[in-house]
């Protein structure tokens, strides 16, 4: 096939799709990229198994929701005469399961709530 001598070659670049006046979507138009290895994460199973844990009988749902706390309890303000010393801030954001703990505990709650109609303000 023979080119027009007035046509270029459309380059490899950035296209824009224009939205609004606002908001603009970039698509980038790659050859060749080398694929991406999986981020090692150890403790992913673990967490897939916690969000994906179901419950269905209110004796469990009681049991995590005697479990795992509302609040932090490591959370504490060391006092002498009066006059704080120090604080100890609570330490639950660096458990890497914190996250999951309390979805778990939430829609333990939510079963107790709607499925049972048990009063939940027992255990927050």
């Amino acid at each position: 096939m023979n080119r027009s001598r007035y046509e270029t070659p459309t380059p490899n670049v950035e296209k824009f799709v224009w939205i609004s006046k606002e908001v603009k979507l970039d698509v980038a138009v790659t050859h060749d990229q080398p694929a991406q290895k999986a981020p090692f994460a150890p403790l992913q199973p673990i967490r897939q198994a916690l969000d994906n844990f179901q419950i269905y009988r209110p004796k469990t749902a009681r049991l995590i929701c005697r479990l795992i706390p509302a609040s932090c309890p490591f959370a504490r303000t060391i006092k002498l005469f009066n006059r704080t010393l120090f604080q100890i801030p609570p330490l639950c954001k660096l458990n890497p399961f914190y996250e999951e703990f309390v979805g778990l505990r939430f829609r333990a709650l939510s079963y107790l709530a709607d499925h049972c109609n048990e009063d939940i303000s027992r255990y927050c």
